[in-house]
């Protein structure tokens, strides 16, 4: 079993974070590999909403189904996998710390039909995937001012 935890801070108010990252729409701009990524259940994001997410891991393309199982505005949100070839869970807190938002990520996951990898492998790979991601959503939220299906002014934000 592979168990990684990792954080950062971002500059930015917990509710604009929060709200970014629990909308698998947003994956492709700021998790490395994924390639789309879309709600299949209709309504708002709530425990039990069903996502499907397409990317790369180890030079190979992979189609994963999510559902949501913990969603707490603005302090947890968390989602199981249903298929794809790792069994996952990986779960999202959000704290106020040193006048930013602090984001927890933790995961994890088993192999469950990978191309039989070294497990020591995929686990220092995913690590490694996790630290990029965490630094990608870290600068798009405090850089640049993210356009989303709500916000059309594409305007950098002022600090």
């Amino acid at each position: 079993m592979i168990n990684l935890n990792i954080s950062t801070l971002i500059y930015q108010p917990i509710k604009k974070v929060f709200d970014f990252v629990c909308k698998p729409e947003n994956d492709f701009q700021w998790q490395y590999g994924t390639l789309a990524s879309a709600t299949l259940s209709e309504g708002t994001e709530n425990i039990g909403t069903v996502f499907r997410s397409v990317g790369h891991l180890m030079g190979h393309r992979i189609q994963s189904t999510f559902e949501v199982t913990e969603f707490e505005p603005n302090k947890k949100y968390g989602f199981k996998s249903l298929s794809g070839p790792l069994l996952s869970q990986t779960t999202y807190t959000f704290e106020m710390a040193e006048g930013s938002t602090k984001v927890n990520i933790s995961t994890q996951a088993n192999v469950v039909n990978f191309f039989q990898p070294d497990e020591g492998i995929l686990e220092k790979k995913m690590k490694k995937q996790l630290k990029e991601n965490l630094a990608i959503l870290k600068n798009l939220l405090e850089v640049k001012r993210v356009v989303t299906a709500f916000d059309t002014d594409p305007q950098p934000s002022k600090m």
